[in-house]
């Protein structure tokens, strides 16, 4: 358990988004330059160290979430939450596609005031674009403890893109990220 924030190189960042699945916003958001780590994990809950069964029963309250370390030289903070937008569907309540319950919602945990400011900033910019037809009910909640999920979910879709969840739910999400933010890529990705 880790609040992410003490001990870090002051150069670098830190977020916590949850948006549904977590193998789907790892590998979308792992595409972008000045991303540095991303690391699956659970936040938002009451269970102490919870496991990715317990999670998944929707009944400990944590959401399936990343935490994100990142350069804000080359992307800043209200960047990458503009990105966030756009890679999963802001709009509805506990759920992405066809994953349901409160482990899927869609939180923007905070660690700072000022990354929370930016949160409420981002999120009131995107609803009054009106980029989505339908109310974003995101959550901003301040962070309180980061668990870091098993092993076998870090890169997931990286270590197995030939699974069906993966080439029907995942793919689609990270060539999306590739077509919208093309001059947002790492290199060697554009």
């Amino acid at each position: 358990m880790t609040n992410g924030t003490k001990g870090r190189d002051p150069l670098r960042q830190t977020a916590y988004l949850a948006g549904g699945c977590f193998w789907c916003t790892e590998a979308a958001l792992r595409e972008l330059a000045g991303i540095e780590a991303v690391v699956p994990g659970y936040a938002g809950g009451h269970l102490a160290n919870p496991t990715y069964e317990q999670v998944c029963t929707g009944r400990t309250g944590h959401a399936e979430l990343v935490r994100v370390t990142f350069d804000p030289a080359v992307l800043s903070y209200a960047d990458l939450l503009r990105i966030f937008f756009t890679i999963h569907d802001p709009t509805t309540l506990n759920r992405q596609g066809e994953d349901v319950g409160t482990q899927y919602r869609s939180v923007i945990f905070y660690a700072t005031p000022e990354q929370e400011r930016v949160a409420h900033e981002v999120r009131d910019e995107i609803a009054a674009a009106q980029l989505w037809p339908d109310p974003i009910v995101t959550e901003i909640q301040q962070l309180t403890e980061f668990h870091e999920a098993e092993a076998y979910h870090h890169d997931y879709f990286a270590k197995h893109p030939e699974r069906g969840y993966c080439a029907a739910v995942i793919a689609p999400k990270v060539a999306k990220v590739r077509r919208l933010f093309y001059d947002r890529l790492a290199a060697g990705r554009a």
